[in-house]
């Protein structure tokens, strides 16, 4: 039997990413030959149902389509509590659900594939910087940011958050400090939203504080054929 795919965010008061979504989801059916209406999107908070409800009526959907399993990809790019624990747990609710219709399976998230690596050193080839900052949300809870170290120092960069420190404006000033005159900041998100667009107001700033200073602010992943690539990868591994 066939199998039908549901690619789960996070979910956002914004409307630009769940429309980044949607572009996604076509080009993950392009890439494996199935029609869009097996490839689904839902997103874990800030909707009007909570993820298990969306899973079932997307099941409900899928069923007529004569599939007997539904292939859940987690669009997450670290290893925090959603993943770990708010997903499996959706996902159980879900199988109670649904019962013995159809099987569901929980893949890994999204930011396990190297191939990310690979996506962000191409932005980074396409900029001209003496240092290039990964520019990550951040969290305070312990371990998180090990990740976000590990890619950076595989990219050559150095790390700032958005939430925690060091911050972008601290990291900033210190490059600028020990003379450095060319800065990227390649931000590690999905999709442009109301936090891109905050990062984007930080450097405009910040070329006013130091106007010596070239700055070059990559554009978050996107939904690109390329991104698309890793999901089905990570779907036919």
């Amino acid at each position: 039997m066939p199998s039908a795919y549901l690619l789960v965010s996070h979910g956002s008061r914004d409307s630009r990413p769940e429309l980044a979504m949607q572009q996604l989801a076509a080009l993950v059916a392009d890439q494996l030959g199935v029609s869009q209406h097996l490839v689904g999107i839902a997103a874990l908070e800030l909707q009007p149902q909570s993820l298990h409800e969306q899973i079932k009526q997307f099941v409900s959907s899928a069923l007529v389509e004569g599939v007997g399993c539904l292939q859940v990809v987690p669009l997450f790019l670290l290893p925090g509590v959603h993943v770990l624990n708010d997903l499996p747990e959706q996902i159980a609710l879900a199988k109670q659900s649904v019962g013995e219709e159809i099987m569901i399976n929980l893949l890994p998230h999204l930011g396990s594939h190297s191939g990310l690596i690979t996506l962000l050193y191409q932005q980074m080839g396409s900029m001209t910087a003496e240092t290039t900052i990964l520019l990550a949300h951040g969290s305070s809870r312990p371990g998180s940011l090990q990740p976000i170290e590990t890619i950076a120092r595989k990219l050559g960069a150095l790390t700032a958050y958005w939430a925690v420190d060091p911050g972008l404006p601290s990291r900033i000033q210190d490059l600028v400090a020990a003379g450095q005159r060319k800065i990227a900041i390649l931000p590690y998100f999905l999709f442009t939203g109301g936090i891109t667009d905050a990062i984007a107001q930080s450097i405009e700033q910040l070329k006013l504080q130091f106007p010596a200073v070239t700055f070059q602010l990559a554009a978050p992943l996107g939904a690109s054929a390329e991104l698309a690539k890793i999901i089905t990868d990570l779907i036919d591994r």
